[in-house]
Formats: C-alpha cells, sequence, structure tokens
C-alpha cells in the first residue's frame, strides 16, 4: 500500500539526518520517491531553528501501527527524544496517508489531521506528486492555493 512520509529535522545536522532517515525506509520499505529538501519556519511550540522538511512516497505491506512503529524506532535510533511538544527534533516522521485507511484513533490518526494547513507537507508532496489528494480534503494542488501566503 502507498505511504506518504513527511519528514523533518531542525537540530543536530538536519541534510544529514534526513538524508539518514531516507536511507533507513529505504532499507524498511519498497522506497519510491523522495522530494527536494525544503527550507521552513517552525510551526507552534518554542523559538528554534528552521526545519529542512521533505516528503517521501513508499509502498508497504506491513498494518498502519506497524508502519508507524517502523517509523518511531528510526526517529528512536536517530537519538530523537520526546521532551518538548513541537519543540525542536533530530528527526520527525509522520504518517501523513497510507493508501485509502481511515484512522481515528488515539494511537494513529490517518490521514495526518494537520497536513492539509501544512505547507511543509503539501509542498513538497506537491512537488514529487502533483495530482495527488489527500483523501479526506482534495487535491494537494488545490489545498496548497488556500494556504496563507
Amino acid at each position: 500500500m502507498k505511504a506518504v512520509i513527511a519528514l523533518g529535522a531542525n537540530i543536530g545536522e538536519p541534510k544529514e539526518n534526513l538524508d539518514l532517515a531516507i536511507a533507513l525506509l529505504k532499507e524498511a520499505t519498497e522506497f519510491l520517491e523522495v522530494s527536494s529538501y525544503y527550507s521552513t519556519a517552525p510551526v507552534g511550540g518554542p523559538k528554534q531553528p528552521d526545519y529542512l522538511n521533505a516528503v517521501c512516497i513508499v509502498e508497504s505491506d506491513l498494518p498502519a501501527v506497524d508502519l508507524l512503529a517502523l517509523l518511531h524506532g528510526i526517529e528512536k535510533s536517530m537519538g530523537r527524544e520526546r521532551i518538548e511538544h513541537w519543540g525542536p527534533r533530530t528527526i520527525d516522521l509522520d504518517l501523513i496517508q497510507y493508501g485509502s485507511l481511515l484512522s481515528a484513533s488515539e494511537e494513529l490518526q490517518l490521514p495526518h489531521p494537520r497536513a492539509h494547513e501544512r505547507g511543509f507537507v503539501l509542498e513538497p508532496w506537491h512537488e514529487i506528486e502533483p495530482e495527488a489528494i489527500l483523501i479526506t480534503h482534495g487535491k494537494i494542488s488545490e489545498l496548497l492555493e488556500q494556504l496563507p501566503k
């Protein structure tokens, strides 16, 4: 099943952190594509450095919760500590969409509940999949146009 994964990092060596996370995803999934890296201002949380963000698309046969566990395992192996909500991080891997699955459990919300309002997800996703549709909100291209400039 096709998975859309957003990556972000803003402490340590963000480019190297994204490169390593992508390498680990390539080992664990059928890796299809990755966007360019985008520098973006942080959204919410404390004062912190800008982020480097990307989106990748992979294929996986794992159940959604297991794919999420894989992403969390990669984060942990790279030193991610969940200290402060929306705080700075060495790596952040978010499962944005997984096939046409919908989930509203506490453990896993699919599609990601704020993806439609986040340029740092929509812009790189649109780069690699211009006709993409966020199943709960519509075409990525239209969502991008609706974002505040």
